[in-house]
C-alpha cells in the first residue's frame, strides 16, 4: 500500500455529489462500506490487481443503500493505491454450497498488499488530479 498525498484529503462534501463525481472517473463504493465510513475503489489495470482506493468517513447522516438513506456529509481520506496478487486457476479450497457460491465467487488474494510498482504510483496520481480538479472546484 502506497499512501498519495491529496488536496481531497479532510475536504468535506454530500456523499451522493462525491458518489456521482466519482463514478464519472470510474470509481465504485467499495463493497466493505458502513454506515460510518468506506471506501471509493478504481481498478487501475486490466487483471483489476492495482486499485486506486479513496476512503472517507461520515461525519454526518448515514450510508444506507437498502434504504437509499444516502443523506450523509463524508470526510475525505488518504487516498492510497493497493495491489492485491491473486492466484490464477481454480480454488483448491474452494468448498460448493448454494449460499457461498453467491457470496464467495473469489480467492483470497496470494499477497493482499503486494509491491506496487512506479507506473501504478504514477497513474494513481494522474487520475487523483483530474478528481481533484472536478471535486475541489
Amino acid at each position: 500500500m502506497i499512501p498519495l498525498e491529496s488536496k481531497l484529503e479532510s475536504s468535506e462534501k454530500e456523499f451522493t455529489e462525491v458518489r456521482g463525481m466519482l463514478e464519472e472517473h470510474a470509481f465504485a463504493l467499495g463493497g466493505n462500506w458502513d454506515y460510518d465510513h468506506g471506501y471509493f475503489d478504481r481498478s487501475l489495470d486490466e487483471e483489476r490487481m492495482v486499485w486506486l482506493r479513496v476512503p472517507f468517513d461520515v461525519i454526518n447522516g448515514s450510508i444506507d443503500e437498502d434504504t437509499q438513506d444516502l443523506d450523509a456529509k463524508i470526510k475525505m481520506g488518504r487516498p492510497f493505491v493497493l495491489k492485491h496478487v491473486y492466484n490464477e486457476g481454480l480454488d483448491a479450497e474452494a468448498h460448493v454450497s448454494p449460499i457461498g457460491s453467491l457470496m464467495d465467487q473469489f480467492q483470497e488474494p496470494v499477497d493482499a498488499d503486494a509491491e506496487v510498482e512506479s507506473k501504478w504510483v504514477a497513474q494513481a496520481k494522474k487520475v487523483l488530479a483530474e478528481v481533484e480538479e472536478r471535486l475541489l472546484h
